[in-house]
């Protein structure tokens, strides 16, 4: 596996937590590339020659150099607003499957406002003082940073996603991590960086977020890992990995289900009614696309639309049952193509042949036994 690493940008690619972190993946078996981000290597961290769109070009070169000399980089790991970097560069590094932000801020704006109210009246170049130090700022690099469209990125990631903060972090608050988790979608996980600093000052902090990235990337991007049992065909198998949390497996596939935050779950997956949803819809595409295939019908795509709900019987006037609660299932389906009306109805009318519809249709023995 290889590993692309942006500093924060009060530093440089020596910075204890870079180069700690780096080392610790490097004796996991990880390859891990740090460079200084241009202007941000010499002593003092000049900004006056850097953006923030600079840097993002910067992380771009660097993964065209491992894909050129060792291999694309798979994962991206950003610390401080180097995380906010990794986040935007992301999308121009195609072979990148897994981002790590590192007490990033959601929005790299965020740092002009760490320095005194007097940086709105900046004109050319103004010294100003960051955790202690001193570093001269150019009006540039504020608008450039203030124009960063970084919500729009991170929903439109597509990567999966793991956000490390320390609950006290002082330069960047714990609710910039909020903000990015919310705004990605899954896969997503968070790890609090409890006791520690914004830069990771201490050798075990360096060590402990290390293990984590390590044991997280490996479930996302190509990297050995232990053999699984063989399965079956057809046999799916289900284990508690969190409260609520399961990890499936089947057949050469492994996901996850869990129930959402607001009834204790993790939300780290779809629940157990959205995979039963996803059947029965999966099921409807592909036989409705056999059919049309068969027929040599002109069905350009199909989607399908499915939601979940309990309904009084009462309410049912086609219904056997006529007491209690009932489960509805309403399927709404798209097809695309110049069909006719013949060729829709024919295509809706298959839909319901489907077998996992017919599964649900009827009466289904379901045997529990223990096993040890």
């Amino acid at each position: 596996m290889v590993a692309l690493f942006a500093h924060c940008f009060t530093c440089g690619k020596d910075v204890p937590a870079a180069s700690r972190i780096a080392r610790e993946l490097a004796a996991l078996g990880i390859a891990v590339l740090r460079f200084d981000v241009t202007g941000l290597g010499q002593p003092g961290g000049d900004f006056c020659n850097t953006k923030f769109t600079s840097a993002i070009e910067d992380l771009v070169r660097a993964a065209g150099h491992l894909r050129d000399t060792i291999a694309p980089p798979a994962l991206l790991i950003g610390h401080s607003l180097g995380g906010a970097a990794v986040l935007a560069a992301a999308e121009r590094i195609p072979e990148s499957r897994a981002v790590v932000t590192i007490g990033a801020p959601a929005d790299p704006a965020h740092v002009a406002g760490l320095f005194p109210d007097a940086h709105q009246d900046i004109e050319g170049t103004a010294e100003v003082s960051l955790a202690g130090r001193s570093f001269r700022v150019s009006r540039a690099f504020l608008d450039d940073i203030a124009a960063q469209p970084q919500r729009e990125r991170i929903t439109g990631l597509h990567k999966a996603l793991l956000v490390m903060h320390a609950p006290t972090d002082a330069i960047v608050g714990i609710d910039h991590a909020r903000t990015i988790f919310d705004a990605a979608r899954h896969p997503k996980s968070f790890v609090s960086l409890d006791g520690t600093d914004h830069l990771l000052s201490g050798d075990a902090d360096a060590a402990y977020a290390a293990g984590v990235i390590a044991a997280w990337a490996r479930r996302y991007v190509d990297a050995p890992t232990p053999p699984r049992p063989e399965q079956r065909d057809g046999v799916v198998e289900v284990r508690e990995v969190g409260r609520y949390t399961q990890e499936i497996t089947a057949g050469g596939h492994r996901f996850t289900a869990d129930e959402p935050v607001s009834v204790g779950g993790a939300d780290a997956g779809p629940t157990p009614y959205d995979l039963l949803l996803a059947a029965l819809g999966g099921c409807t595409s592909m036989t409705i696309r056999m059919y049309a295939d068969r027929k040599g019908l002109p069905l350009h795509g199909v989607s399908v639309r499915l939601r979940h709900r309990r309904i009084h019987a009462k309410d049912c006037a086609d219904c056997e049952t006529s007491e209690g609660l009932l489960d509805q299932i309403e399927r709404e389906i798209r097809l695309d193509g110049p069909l006719d009306e013949e060729q829709r109805r024919k295509l809706l009318e298959i839909a319901d042949k489907c077998p996992v519809h017919r599964t649900l249709n009827r009466e289904v023995i379901i045997q529990t036994v223990e096993r040890r």
